[in-house]
């Protein structure tokens, strides 16, 4: 396993990916890098994400990817799209949980061993407001959505990383942003990262 011995898996779409940034510049792939350097022997993510992912894409995905054994770690980051695509929050909130408790599964049934990244405000962005997509209906939308998933985390007893201030502070700034003016750059990953650096910690402890 590239970069250590425990097993980790990354669940999510376009920003588990990292859409237009290079495979080192993902989250998952710089959370990883941080752990090792922290002393945890973590392997690079196992990765089932795509762009444009919504919640019940992502299942039938595991689905076809059937992931095997457990895992030391598992994040979690999905409902961007089901938000962009105008679905509703419950829909959503029943998809999560059942996602979410096959997270819990694959870290063999150690809830503690999950994270889970809220939604980003992509409303914040060039290219939210390119499409007059930059208005608070987009944040309240998210807001929303992060308040259903941070519950069923509370249910589950998941920790919940709110990293959609981060959005909401630098969304417009260009360092920030991939070359679409939509997706985060490496930059934005990196105070993602230091976000999750601690639960994830705290969770390999």
């Amino acid at each position: 396993m590239a970069g250590g011995s425990l097993r980790y898996l990354a669940l999510g779409d376009s920003y588990t990916i990292g859409e237009g940034v290079p495979h080192a510049a993902r989250w998952p792939v710089q959370l990883a890098v941080a752990l090792r350097q922290a002393g945890v022997p973590l392997a690079d993510p196992d990765t089932i994400a795509t762009t444009g992912w919504t919640t019940d894409e992502l299942d039938a995905a595991i689905d076809a990817a059937t992931p095997a054994g457990d895992y030391a770690l598992v994040t979690l980051a999905i409902g961007v799209n089901n938000q962009y695509r105008g679905r509703s929050v419950d829909e959503y909130a029943t998809q999560f949980d059942a996602l979410l408790r096959r997270a819990i599964g694959f870290a063999g049934q150690r809830a503690g061993r999950v994270l889970v990244l809220s939604i980003p405000d992509w409303g914040m962005t060039p290219f939210a407001a390119a499409n007059g997509r930059q208005n608070a209906t987009t944040s309240a939308q998210i807001d929303a959505f992060n308040a259903a998933a941070a519950q069923v985390c509370a249910r589950h007893g998941v920790r919940f990383v709110d990293i959609t201030p981060d959005s909401r502070d630098h969304g417009m700034a260009p360092a920030m942003l991939a070359d679409d003016g939509l997706h985060p750059s490496g930059a934005m990953y990196a105070l993602w990262t230091g976000h999750a650096l601690p639960a994830a910690l705290n969770a390999l402890a």
